[in-house]
């Protein structure tokens, strides 16, 4: 049913492995969430299938299962991101997306989480109000500075390769392909 309605992708909850089986030939990118401590474990197999091109956290119901005591900071996570970060890196995937802030009213938390996520290698978070959208965009996307640095860093290597060297020193850095 789902194959004939004309999606342009499908976001797969509770997903592992085993449940991608099930929308195997639908041909359609998958976003997973990881919610289950079995997800979790098999978060590379996951995110190896052919047809997943992200991974989600799905915090709330991973922390219920797993008996997590929400923190602050936001350690209660730090195996589960750092978890689906490199797995998403070995699978060649983007990196992940985070989980969802569930206090529509602490936008300074919500941007701490942010940094938190974006530190850890996630590329993005899910929301469940629209109202965060913007404060979700600027944690995530780069700033001024960030992209005249990488300007700035393409620059002095194209240069360098011109030169015939394959590395450079920029700020103090050793920068290579």
């Amino acid at each position: 049913a789902v194959g004939s309605v004309g999606l342009d992708g499908l976001v797969l909850p509770k997903a592992t492995a085993a449940a991608m089986s099930a929308v195997q030939g639908l041909d359609l990118p998958v976003v997973a969430i990881v919610e289950t401590p079995a997800g979790l474990r098999g978060a590379f197999e996951l995110a190896a299938t052919a047809a997943v091109e992200a991974l989600v956290l799905g915090a709330v119901d991973l922390g219920l299962a797993l008996g997590l005591e929400p923190r602050e900071d936001g350690l209660e996570l730090l195996f589960a991101r750092s978890s689906l970060g490199v797995d998403s890196a070995a699978a060649g995937l983007r990196g992940p997306i985070d989980q969802v802030w569930t206090t529509l009213s602490d936008d300074a938390g919500l941007q701490r989480d942010c940094a938190l996520a974006r530190s850890l290698g996630f590329r993005g978070k899910a929301c469940v109000h629209p109202e965060q959208v913007p404060v979700v965009n600027d944690a995530f996307s780069p700033s001024s500075e960030e992209l005249a640095r990488a300007r700035d860093v393409v620059r002095a290597f194209e240069e360098a390769a011109a030169n015939g060297r394959g590395a450079v020193a920029f700020d103090g850095e050793m920068i290579d392909l």
